[in-house]
């Protein structure tokens, strides 16, 4: 049950890590004039996807080194 409240801290603790990041990136460059809620919705994907990566790596790293 430790284990399982743990995986949720880092993820929250990623996903908070990666939102801090992405508001340095600048997507009105990027995105179509008009597109509100496609540009939300792709920078919550994008987010989510990063924090998973950031999250599985950091778990990975914890098996590794202890235990």
């Amino acid at each position: 049950m430790f284990e399982f409240y743990l995986r949720v801290g880092i993820y929250f603790f990623c996903f908070l890590l990666v939102l801090f990041g992405m508001n340095a990136f600048d997507f009105n460059r990027f995105l179509k004039q008009g597109k509100v809620v496609q540009a939300q919705v792709l920078y919550f994907v994008v987010c989510c996807a990063l924090t998973y990566l950031m999250g599985s790596f950091m778990i990975a790293l914890m098996y590794r080194f202890y235990k």
